[in-house]
């Protein structure tokens, strides 16, 4: 996957460190699955599902502004103009390009990092519709999502460089 290798945290960091280390060197790793990749290869489908490698960065993007706009923000989803379902965030529109979803990809990142950086891991959030939950557990869900996600990135690009 390209020049990436390890983890930005120290194990004996405090815990906020090594949760922003884990988020970023993630954000880092789904970004760079589509380094090099052709706009065709970006867009190309290798599974029964929408699922791409620029569909999959359109929807880290989406999931990251759910979480940290909506429910850290307070600001709804239809305020941020946001789709409304995980499925419609993998959705590449004609004009979706790997320029445009990278670009709208490093700005939903940056405006986390703004959004939570003056609260505490214990803050208590309450813009999510389900209810409220601390920002230590909105790293961990964005943590996971990023993981899981920066792993099937990771695999279709293997099968596009592959093929």
């Amino acid at each position: 996957m390209g020049e990436f290798r390890g983890s930005f945290s120290v194990p004996l960091d405090d815990e906020r460190t090594q949760l922003e280390a884990f988020i970023e060197e993630y954000r880092v790793g789904i970004e760079m699955t589509l380094d090099g990749l052709t706009e065709e290869q970006a867009r190309r489908r290798l599974v029964a599902s929408a699922t791409t490698p620029l569909g999959l960065l359109k929807h880290v993007t989406w999931m990251q502004r759910v979480w940290f706009e909506e429910c850290v923000g307070g600001t709804s989803r239809g305020e941020l103009g946001l789709v409304r379902s995980p499925d419609e965030s993998f959705r590449l529109a004609d004009d979706d390009t790997v320029a445009s979803v990278t670009a709208a990809y490093r700005k939903a990142c940056a405006t986390a990092r703004t959004v939570v950086a003056d609260l505490t891991l214990d803050a208590v959030v309450t813009g999510h519709r389900s209810g409220p939950r601390t920002v230590r557990w909105v790293y961990l869900q964005v943590l996971r999502e990023l993981a899981h996600h920066c792993g099937h990135a990771d695999i279709l690009r293997e099968q596009i460089l592959a093929a």
